[in-house]
């Protein structure tokens, strides 16, 4: 590892020299050179009845003329392009069927008003080989205009007059199939000069057809052998999230994980196990549990279930991964303000503006900020949070970008760990009840977070692409009062420990990574091959002892810290080097191979500070492989097989001979069916898993102050996740999952742990979230929204001696939007619901009935 500042430093020279390409651009759009207008536009359709390979297009533009708005298509191959058009109310589809999107920032974009008329207009995959092109008009279906030229197709759209939609003259309902009707097409006049937009991807749909934590490269989900579930920003808006851990509800097999103390973090249970301290930050390691974050500028989050360690090492939990991804700059102005309020005193407002800092748009930014300030429900706590996040890309080349980002966030508030998880009597308690002490418990986070990346694209039709990216997470705070420990025998009184803890982590990641597409006779390949070096530390001094018991029934506050203190000041942590390969293989359209690996050197280490002492320092080397196959007999169906390991070195424990433990292990074999519906709008994923965990530690029967590794743990289950748009303005995402996790191995008869069930998993949870917004008429805009989830009871601890509690929670909303305003109330838990989630060591209850009220304008 000595050898890891050289390596950083020459892998950034590469990178830099990548970039030696003409900065800035020119003056002159790309676009502003047309070749000849089609002589007749049946020449573009013609092709339709002969068979033609699929079709690159590697670039989206938008030129905003006076009064029509042309959608450029870029790619070489424009007049091969197949193209049949169709409407649906005041959309005009058209559906380019021999080719796919191929964006070097996401294969789904939107651009909202890009002319007075035009309400929007989407470009996405459709299916596997087909581009949608949807623009949606203010007052009537938008006419258009074809024809080719140098830099691609391009569709010229004239949004419609109000005198073209009047009520006597109704609507064309939407056909079966496209027709292939398209207008005589003429030159646009070239000396008119095009204000070029270079249009960041959006969607505006609960549903993605694309994610890239699954195999870090942008292909359609149909095609990978995996369950990949994704909450767009359109979710978080709708339930009115604050909270990410919220988002567990409407993903199959993830229950929340109560954060640390009412931190403002995220923790989840993924089929059945811990996600642990960790989760992803735009594909970086992130220090999760320890780690605030805030909704203001996410994107959208995916969830990728199973081992991940085949891209991401050991900062993975079995049971899956959670990748937040942040909202980047976009190249139209764009801002907007939110502001809500709600019962418990709730206020938070945010920003959202975006635009290009230089007039050729050789330079975007974004800035999100937000500022909360809450009580809560329970006695005594409050929070208050400052966020801030700008980002700017720089067009360093022509096809080579720069990104630089940076997020700050100070959160304050209530240290309250909830609970005991050791009695029933627990349940009997009002859930604002504080078991803390209100002049002692008090917490505080810093979190400073900085990424550079680089992403340039190179070589034949730009097929190949060079990533670089470095980040560097830094989180800082204080945690100090009582919690409880433990209820006494006389049913009445907590046992509670006082601490006053300092704590930091420090995560450094820099990532290179080539990836690229090429043939091989017949049979295409998507190829990713990369290098991480990360090193990663977290370190606390942890002040504890005794404090006075409480009465659970009748509290009477007003304890003291106790005077004497026990210390325990430690650190942990890692450097590690990997390699990583990965390919996408499609035999036939029919079926794709998915095969990767990764190799990691991982040098671990766990000390005390004030002493020097080390308890663990060890070296682990671990391949971790991934294979899968999809079959897709169909377009709209995909049924997928898998298998893949992951490993996590152990940090903590020590053996009797003071030898060093090999890694946890796991191992998962997954089946599972992806169909679409309703002509691609809907789809439905149905998967079996069966996870297997090796080298857990466990009690030495011999010395309970160490331990062996012989423990197993297994997990195994069925998950179903329904998510599109059954009809226009209707919005569902639907999830059942069944669950059986539990202890399959443990050495120690005594310990009363073989066969227990692991904490915070029930067996059968599901959920449904729906929204319908009314599409036209007088009351167009209006939207309800209605959200129902059952989760079954659940273990509260190991071993199993008390089970909290199943639930059925009730959510709505009504909202409203007009033009560039939007207006929403949301209900949390309706119907005023008694119950709880699991932090694995304290039972956390949940907010009663919550409303909040928000607003948000865009200008």
């Amino acid at each position: 590892m000595r050898r890891q500042p050289q390596l950083l430093m020459g892998l950034w020279l590469a990178g830099v020299l990548v970039t030696a390409q003409p900065a800035w651009g020119s003056g002159n759009s790309p676009l502003s050179e047309r070749g000849s207008t089609s002589a007749n536009s049946q020449g573009l359709l013609s092709q339709a009845s002969a068979p033609q390979s699929l079709i690159l297009v590697n670039g989206v533009r938008i030129d905003t003329k006076d009064k029509s708005v042309e959608v450029i298509l870029e790619t070489k191959q424009g007049e091969q392009l197949q193209v049949a058009n169709s409407s649906s109310g005041n959309s005009l589809i058209v559906d380019i069927t021999n080719a796919q999107l191929s964006l070097p920032s996401g294969n789904t974009f939107r651009q909202e008003r890009p002319l007075g008329g035009i309400a929007e207009v989407t470009v996405v995959n459709q299916d596997s080989n087909t581009i949608r092109i949807t623009v949606t008009g203010e007052v009537g279906t938008p006419a258009y205009e074809l024809f080719d030229s140098d830099a691609g197709l391009i569709l010229s759209v004239t949004p419609a007059t109000p005198s073209a939609s009047q009520p006597e003259t109704p609507q064309q309902p939407p056909q079966d199939k496209p027709t292939t009707e398209t207008p005589i097409t003429k030159p646009t006049d070239e000396t008119d000069a095009p204000i070029e937009l270079v249009v960041t991807g959006e969607q505006d749909t609960y549903r993605a057809t694309e994610a890239s934590t699954a195999t870090k490269l942008d292909v359609p989900l149909r095609d990978v052998p995996a369950s990949v579930q994704v909450i767009p920003k359109e979710v978080i808006q709708d339930r009115q999230v604050i909270r990410l851990n919220e988002l567990a509800d409407n993903v199959s097999g993830v229950r929340p994980q109560e954060t640390y103390g009412g931190l403002a973090s995220q923790g989840y249970f993924i089929r059945g196990f811990s996600t642990g301290f960790e989760t992803l930050r735009d594909g970086f390691r992130d220090f999760g549990f320890f780690s605030p974050r805030d909704v203001a500028n996410i994107e959208r989050v995916e969830f990728l279930k199973g081992p991940a360690s085949v891209l991401y090492g050991s900062a993975t939990s079995p049971g899956g991964v959670v990748n937040t991804i942040t909202k980047k700059p976009l190249a139209d102005p764009f801002y907007q303000i939110n502001g809500t309020i709600g019962n418990n005193d709730f206020y938070r407002t945010s920003i959202d503006f975006s635009g290009p800092l230089l007039e050729n748009r050789a330079a975007l930014y974004r800035i999100n900020a937000a500022y909360e300030n809450a009580k809560s429900f329970r006695d005594f706590v409050e929070n208050e949070s400052t966020f801030i996040a700008p980002i700017i890309t720089v067009k360093a080349g022509e096809r080579t970008n720069l990104t630089f980002g940076y997020e700050y966030q100070k959160y304050d508030y209530t240290f309250d760990r909830g609970f005991s998880s050791d009695n029933q009597v627990v349940f009997d308690l009002p859930i604002n009840r504080f078991l803390g002490e209100p002049n002692l418990n008090r917490g505080e986070a810093t979190s400073n977070n900085f990424t550079y990346s680089l992403d340039s694209e190179f070589g034949y039709n730009n097929n190949w692409k060079f990533r670089q990216a470095f980040n560097v997470i830094n989180v800082n705070g204080n945690t100090r009062g009582a919690q409880p420990r433990f209820i006494r025998e006389d049913g009445r009184n907590v046992a509670r420990r006082y601490r006053n803890v300092d704590e930091e982590q420090n995560n450094l990641s820099f990532q290179n990574e080539i990836s690229g597409k090429f043939n091989t006779g017949s049979i295409r390949h998507n190829v990713l091959v990369g290098l991480e070096l990360s090193s990663y530390k977290y370190s606390y001094d942890l002040l504890s002892g005794d404090i006075a018991d409480l009465d659970i029934f009748n509290p009477v506050y007003g304890a003291q810290a106790p005077e004497s203190l026990s210390r325990s000041n430690e650190e942990y942590g890692g450097d590690n080097i990997a390699l990583y390969f990965q390919n996408l293989i499609e035999l036939i359209p029919q079926i794709k191979l998915l095969a990767g690996g990764r190799f990691d050197w991982v040098d671990s280490f766990y000390r005390d500070v004030e002493t020097g002492t080390s308890y663990n320092e060890n070296s682990d080397s671990e391949f971790s492989p991934r294979v899968g196959i999809v079959y897709q007999p169909t377009d709209f169906t995909s049924v997928y097989a898998s298998w893949t390991n992951s490993f996590n070195p152990q940090i903590f424990g020590t053996s009797r001979n003071n030898q060093p433990f090999q890694p946890e292990t796991a191992e998962q074999f997954e089946v599972g069916i992806k169909q679409e519906f309703f002509d691609t709008r809907l789809s439905a994923t149905l998967a079996y898993f069966d996870i297997t965990k090796k080298n857990v530690l466990t009690t030495d029967p011999e010395d309970d102050n160490f331990q062996i590794q012989v423990g197993e743990q297994k997990s195994r289950g069925l998950e179903l996740d329904v998510v599109g748009e059954i009809l226009p303005g209707w919005k569902i995402i639907g999830t059942y999952t069944y669950t059986d996790a539990y202890i399959s191995q443990d050495n120690d008869p005594n310990s009363n742990l073989l066969n227990n069930r692991l904490t915070g998993v029930p067996y059968n949870s599901a959920s449904l979230w729906t929204t319908y917004e009314l599409q036209q008429g007088n009351l167009q805009g209006l939207g309800l929204g209605l959200g129902i989830v059952y989760v079954g009871e659940r273990e509260a601890s190991l071993p199993n001696n008390l089970k909290i509690p199943s639930y059925v929670r009730t959510d709505a909303s009504i909202f409203y939007k007009r033009d560039n305003w939007r207006a929403a109330l949301n209900f949390k838990n309706l119907f005023d619901t008694k119950y709880y989630e699991s932090q694995s060591f304290f039972i956390v209850p949940a907010a009663p009935l919550t409303v909040l009220g928000t607003i948000s304008f865009e200008f």
